[in-house]
């Protein structure tokens, strides 16, 4: 004895299943819009104009509901993109040794206005220079790896300088100093 369900209507290629919707309220939708863009900045910290695209991802979000929500959370101290530039670039930094391309190109990526980006760029560089940063990062790379020794693996320190983005000037200054360096150490010994 077998169980026997009930046929299923197998929908095709190219149909689209018509369901009657509803007239949204807009009342509802600027509240469940609200409650989203809470729920999304709670998860990690977000730019406006992430947190908008975020928000009209969805079908029930409108335009209208979408701007009534950041600008409530505007009021409400949660959304602003100067405190979310420094934050986002001052974390990175203290995470790990940075250039100012790659942490400008990052921004731009969290949608991030060039003007709101360079002045957090402005601040952060402030505090902690770039070339304190890019000597972190040389002497991180040579505990890991040894001083390079040959001209392959100062092409390798090169462009791992340039991935972490820090300018080409500013990395043929400060290995060439680093070289130096070694070369004094190397002369003592």
């Amino acid at each position: 004895m077998g169980f026997r369900s009930k046929p299923r209507k197998v929908r095709r290629e190219g149909e689209a299943e018509e369901r009657p919707r509803p007239a949204p309220d807009p009342e509802k939708a600027r509240e469940r819009t609200l409650q989203r863009a809470v729920k999304l900045l709670a998860a990690k910290p977000r730019s406006v104009a992430e947190l908008r695209e975020r928000l009209l991802e969805k079908e029930w979000a409108d335009e209208a509901a979408v701007e009534h929500a950041l600008a409530k959370l505007k009021e409400y101290g949660y959304l602003d993109d100067d405190r979310f530039a420094f934050g986002f670039a001052s974390y990175r930094v203290r995470q790990k040794p940075v250039g100012r391309q790659r942490l400008a190109r990052d921004l731009q990526t969290k949608k991030v206005t060039r003007e709101t980006a360079g002045a957090a760029l402005d601040l952060v560089y402030t505090e902690t220079p770039e070339e304190e940063l890019i000597e972190r990062a040389i002497d991180k790379r040579a505990r890991l790896r040894g001083r390079p020794r040959t001209r392959r693996e100062t092409k390798s320190l090169y462009d791992h300088l340039l991935r972490l983005g820090f300018s080409y000037d500013l990395i043929i200054r400060k290995v060439r100093e680093s070289a130096a360096a070694n070369a004094d150490e190397d002369a003592a010994e």
